[in-house]
């Protein structure tokens, strides 16, 4: 029996719920506070499985179609700057350095933090956290088993695509169909993601 978006929606809620249960007592520790964007900013890879992304977009077409020209604007920006290899900021990252979609930010964003101030090395995070922060990823690669894995901008351009989305949404898998994108931009399938 087939699970619904819904359905993935609230066990992917749970996966973070119980994150952020396992890591409080390490993320207590945290340097970062609101306005903090060097992660935002700096790290130039947001890393999100495709039914996150649908999350997100479910969110974007929510808001006022302005909004929406906007940042489909941005995002495409990013994807390009990411293509040239570059690391560019966050689309999300509004100029007061807080996040335009906060409430429903992937994990990638959920499991970051650092007991310093960030500088040319980046956050530090306690060992433990970062084990439980790469379960986590495997657990939702086996929830999202017909998506992929990659940076926010691309799986948000494979999910512009009308024939991918309807595809993805009906529980369908063929990445042949998205091979080429796919090997060009480094995305992963999810179903066949290394698995402890």
């Amino acid at each position: 029996m087939k699970t619904s978006f819904e359905e993935k929606k609230d066990k992917l809620y749970n996966l973070y719920d119980r994150f952020e249960r396992d890591t409080a007592p390490f993320r207590r520790q945290a340097f970062c506070k609101p306005g903090c964007s060097f992660c935002c900013t700096f790290m130039g890879n947001i890393d999100i499985v495709t039914l996150e992304c649908l999350i997100i977009l479910e969110h974007i077409v929510s808001q006022p179609e302005e909004f929406q020209a906007a940042l489909k604007k941005k995002i495409g920006e990013n994807k390009t700057e990411k293509e040239k290899g570059h690391k560019p900021p966050c689309p999300f990252l509004k100029e007061n350095s807080t996040c335009l979609i906060y409430a429903v930010r992937p994990f990638s964003c959920r499991q970051l933090y650092s007991v310093r101030e960030c500088g040319d090395s980046g956050p530090v995070a306690h060992r433990q956290a970062v084990e439980s922060s790469r379960a986590t990823v495997r657990e939702m690669q086996r929830l999202d088993d017909t998506g992929y894995s990659g940076h926010i901008s691309y799986i948000l351009h494979l999910l512009d695509d009308p024939a991918f989305r309807t595809l993805y949404l009906s529980g369908g898998f063929a990445p042949e169909q998205i091979m080429k994108f796919g090997k060009a931009h480094g995305l992963t399938i999810n179903r066949l993601a290394k698995q402890p």
